[in-house]
C-alpha cells in the first residue's frame, strides 16, 4: 500500500531569512517551524542575494534553492517540485512568480505571508514627509497617530503600491496578516472578503526563566533593522528631540541603540558624551534586551506589529512607543510600559519608567499577560495550518467565490506572460 507523499510547501522569499536582523525573517522563520511540525516537505527558493546573517535553512531540512528574476528556469524548477502550497513571501514574489506558479501548479494553493501592509507603511511615511515639510515642530505628532480606517484608505487608495499590493492579495487564495488593523482596513474599507485573510501575528514561546530584576538591569535601548525606514526615523527623532528631554532628566542616562546593516550615516550620530551610542548589529537581541532597563521604539510612521516589543515583553523590558508602535498589539490588554504621543510625553514616560521600580514592575507583569494571550506558538500554529488544510480541502470552492481574484490572475498572468517573453528575448540578443 503506498504511503500518501508529504505536503510540498514551495516558499518564495523576498530575501533569505535573517531572523535576527529583522521581525519580518523571523515570522517567516516562525512559519516555517510550524510547516516543519507537520511533517512537510520545504524548498525555500529567493531571488535575492545572500546576507551575512542569513539562518541556515538547511540545517533544519529544508531545502534552499536560488532562483533568478525574469528568468525561465524557474518554469523547469517549479514543474518538477509539483508543489502543493506556494507559500510567497510579500506581494512583489507574487508578482515577480505568481504566473509561472499558475502556468505549471495551478492545482497549489496560494499563500501570500504580507509581514505588513506596505502601501500602508509608506502612506504613512509620506504623511509624515509632508508634516514635516508644513511645520518645524519636533515634539507634537498626535495628528499622525490616530487617523480613522476612512483616512488611511484615503491616503493609500490612489498610489500604485496600493494597487499592485492588493491585487496580489485577491490573486491569491488566503493572506497571512499580522495586523488586526491591517484586516479591519481591509474588509472595511477595500472592501476584501474576510475569508481572504487570516490573522497570524509573530508566534512566541513563554521564557522559560524569570526575567533580570530592576536591579540588575541598566541603560536604555533601541533596536532594529537600519534598512527599514520607520527605525532610521525613529533613530533621527532620539537624537534630535527625545534624548535631549531624557538627559534633562537624567543627565547620566545611556542609551544604546542596536541594528543590523549599521550605515555610515547612523555611526555619525554616536557622540559618548551625549550618552548616545550606535553600537551595531547585536550578536544576541534577546541578551542586550534583557540587560537594559527600557526599551524606547518612537515610531513616527510604520504598519503591521512591532517585533521589538515582543521581544522586550520576552525579556521582561517594559518599553516606551507610540500610537503607531503599539497599533494592533494589545487589544483589551494593559500596555507594558507607556504609550505616548508627543516627544516631552515620550521622555517623561521613559523617566518615570526607569526610575520608579514599582511603575516598571506592573510593566513587565503587563507584558508578560500579553505575551501568553496573544502570541502563543501553540495557539497561531495550529490555526494556521487547520487554516491551510480548509484552504486545501475546499479549494475550487473557495476560487469559484473569489471571482475578483479569478479576474485579476487572468489578466496578470496574460500581460505579465508577454512582459517576461520580451525581457528574456532582449536579454539572449541585446542591441
Amino acid at each position: 500500500m503506498t504511503q500518501p507523499h508529504a505536503t510540498k510547501v514551495l516558499v518564495i522569499g523576498y530575501v533569505w531569512p535573517e531572523p535576527r536582523s529583522s521581525a519580518a525573517s523571523g515570522h517567516v522563520m516562525q512559519i516555517l517551524e510550524t510547516l516543519l511540525q507537520q511533517g512537510w516537505d520545504i524548498t525555500f527558493s529567493s531571488p535575492a542575494g545572500t546576507g551575512e546573517h542569513r539562518a541556515d535553512l538547511t540545517a533544519l531540512g529544508i531545502r534552499e534553492v536560488p532562483i533568478e528574476l525574469n528568468n525561465s528556469s524557474f518554469d523547469d524548477f517549479v514543474r518538477e517540485l509539483a508543489p502543493d502550497i506556494v507559500l510567497f513571501d510579500q506581494f512583489m514574489m507574487e508578482e515577480q512568480f505568481g504566473w509561472r506558479v499558475e502556468k505549471h501548479c495551478s492545482d497549489a494553493l496560494r499563500v501570500l505571508e504580507t509581514s505588513d501592509l506596505q502601501s500602508l507603511r509608506h502612506a504613512r511615511h509620506q504623511r509624515l514627509k509632508d508634516r514635516l515639510k508644513a511645520s518645524d515642530d519636533n515634539n507634537d505628532f498626535n495628528e499622525l497617530f490616530a487617523p480613522a480606517l476612512r483616512e488611511e484608505f484615503e491616503l493609500m487608495a490612489d498610489t500604485d503600491l496600493a494597487k499592485r499590493e492588493i491585487a496580489a492579495l485577491y490573486r491569491c487564495d488566503l493572506n497571512l496578516m499580522i495586523s488586526e488593523v491591517e484586516i479591519e482596513l481591509l474588509v472595511e474599507q477595500f472592501n476584501m472578503p474576510r475569508n481572504l485573510l487570516h490573522w497570524c501575528p509573530l508566534m512566541v514561546e513563554s521564557p522559560s526563566v524569570p526575567p533580570a530584576t530592576f536591579e540588575d538591569r541598566a541603560h536604555f535601548l533601541s533596536i532594529g533593522n537600519f534598512r527599514h525606514a520607520p527605525n532610521w526615523d525613529a533613530v533621527l527623532w532620539m537624537k534630535t528631540t527625545i534624548w535631549p528631554l531624557i538627559r534633562e532628566q537624567l543627565p547620566n542616562a545611556q542609551l544604546h541603540i542596536y541594528g543590523a546593516y549599521t550605515p555610515p550615516k547612523a555611526t555619525a550620530l554616536h557622540n559618548a558624551a551625549q550618552g548616545f551610542h550606535v553600537m551595531n548589529w547585536a550578536e544576541d537581541a534577546l541578551q542586550v534586551m534583557s540587560a537594559a532597563r527600557v526599551c524606547l521604539a518612537p515610531l513616527r510612521f510604520g504598519a503591521g506589529i512591532k517585533g521589538k516589543i515582543v521581544d522586550a515583553m520576552l525579556c521582561g523590558t517594559p518599553n516606551v512607543t507610540t500610537p503607531i508602535g503599539a497599533e494592533a498589539m494589545y487589544g483589551e490588554h494593559s500596555w507594558p510600559g507607556a504609550i505616548a504621543h508627543t516627544a516631552q510625553e515620550f521622555a517623561n514616560n521613559a523617566v518615570q519608567l526607569y526610575k520608579d521600580e514599582s511603575c516598571w514592575k506592573d510593566a513587565q507583569s503587563f507584558g508578560q499577560t500579553l505575551l501568553n494571550d496573544r502570541y502563543q506558538r501553540s495557539i497561531h500554529g495550529p490555526a494556521l495550518i487547520e487554516k491551510l488544510l480548509y484552504c486545501q480541502q475546499h479549494l475550487p470552492q473557495l476560487r469559484r467565490d473569489n471571482f475578483t481574484g479569478s479576474m485579476l490572475r487572468h489578466h496578470h498572468n496574460k500581460s505579465t506572460q508577454y512582459m517576461a517573453q520580451w525581457i528574456e528575448a532582449k536579454n539572449r540578443n541585446p542591441l
